[in-house]
């Protein structure tokens, strides 16, 4: 790394990085799972914690977007090459909005199916559109291609950081991982 660039992200960075991560496998796997059971009362129990878990992501989202607009992140190194460079600022880029716009498709799903969410059981959410049985269907195809979409980017987001980690050995991963010093 370079002497003099911040090597860094803050406590609060890396912590919301780490909690996202977590609660972004949670959603998905309850996702995945949920998917394909019959219709009964547990499957809409999960149903409504999927949606607790959307929500709660998009609100840490936009925490974690607040807080990198106003803390710089640490450089890269000067060795890595320009178009790694480009491709790490674009995945990032993808990923905040990823995780920003996949909760509102579910939202928005949800809002087309007729079925409201109500966060934590507690907080009735509004409706964002009329109910409508075929843009309900758009909605979902979209939900699940973005979430798929993101699955992918995260693994390579996860690819990149342990090849920058193993085979470049320039202490990339350490950033987000400190225990790795």
């Amino acid at each position: 790394m370079d002497p003099f660039v911040n090597t860094q992200y803050t406590r609060t960075a890396i912590s919301l990085h780490w909690l996202i991560a977590l609660i972004l496998l949670a959603g998905f796997s309850l996702g995945l799972y949920m998917h394909d059971l019959p219709l009964s009362p547990q499957k809409l129990k999960y149903y409504s914690w999927h949606k607790w878990i959307g929500i709660t992501i998009f609100m840490l989202g936009l925490i974690r977007v607040g807080w990198r607009l106003t803390h710089r992140a640490p450089g890269l190194p000067s060795s890595m090459p320009q178009w790694q460079r480009k491709a790490a600022t674009a995945s990032h880029v993808l990923l905040y909005v990823l995780i920003l716009i996949i909760p509102i498709s579910g939202w928005l799903y949800s809002s087309a199916s007729g079925v409201p969410v109500v966060y934590l059981k507690l907080v009735p959410l509004p409706d964002l559109v009329a109910p409508d049985k075929a843009l309900a269907a758009q909605l979902k195809l979209l939900h699940k291609t973005l979430n798929f979409s993101l699955a992918a980017l995260v693994f390579l987001h996860i690819a990149a950081a342990i090849k920058h980690q193993f085979a470049d050995r320039d202490g990339l991963l350490t950033r987000m991982l400190p225990i790795l010093k």
